[in-house]
């Protein structure tokens, strides 16, 4: 018995370092396209085919899932970060510290984004009309757009194996709640347990993107324990 124990632990921990093993740096932290299917949306081709499943689902209940976005490479990510700096200082004159402070209520630095994997997606119900600012948690509401979608994915989403990424934990820091932000659970956990095992400090420390020279050991401490690591603990 206690030899079939010790069998049984020692496979699990071999099966637990081979995962970790097996996951290319590069994906991680969004240098890399080799695991992702798709065209204009792009997904982990796990999560693609989970979501298809999910998709026909809906849509029996007259439900149309659309995804605004899904994965976003490292160039992307920092696109992004670069015009949400230059315009919170420059339009609005914030401080570079302040301004820093409100990119990452929503946007992650890059090489550090959920979106770079492919497993993580931002849903709305296609049944209506596209607009400019579709990602507003009002809009999921009651008497919001998406309410219905919202109530859908509460009572559906994690069958196939999709869960709410920032939840409305009010014990819960870091980004802001995302009620249209899922992530695949299956494939997205692996790698954010590769993702917090790699010297996440040095990667950040090494960015050259806008207003990274603010980026002191106490921001890089508190973004990754409240941004990275403070998410649902289901997809830990």
């Amino acid at each position: 018995m206690m030899r079939k124990l010790i069998v049984f632990l020692f496979f699990l921990i071999c099966n637990e370092f081979y995962s970790q093993a097996t996951v290319d740096l590069e994906i991680i932290i969004g240098k890399s396209q080799t695991n992702l299917v798709g065209d204009s949306i792009r997904l982990e081709v796990n999560t693609y085919k989970a979501f298809k499943k999910m998709e026909a689902a809906a849509k029996r209940d007259g439900i149309y899932l659309k995804i605004v976005s899904a994965y976003r490479g490292f160039e992307r990510q920092k696109l992004i970060w670069n015009n949400k700096y230059e315009k919170f200082t420059n339009d609005f004159s914030l401080e570079p510290e302040k301004a820093i402070s409100e990119i990452i209520r929503f946007s992650t630095v890059p090489g550090t984004s959920r979106h770079h994997w492919g497993t993580d997606i931002d849903i709305i119900d296609g049944n209506f009309p596209y607009e400019e600012n579709v990602l507003v948690s009002e809009k999921f509401e009651k008497d919001g757009l998406f309410y219905k979608l919202k109530n859908w994915l509460d009572n559906n989403s994690e069958n196939f194996g999709f869960y709410l990424t920032y939840t409305n934990d009010k014990n819960r820091k870091g980004f802001e709640f995302e009620p249209w932000h899922y992530s695949y659970k299956p494939v997205s956990v692996k790698y954010y347990r590769a993702l917090i095992k790699t010297d996440l400090k040095k990667i950040i420390k090494s960015l050259d993107i806008n207003g990274s020279d603010y980026f002191d050991e106490s921001f890089i401490d508190t973004y990754i324990a409240e941004n990275i690591m403070d998410i649902n603990p289901d997809l830990k």
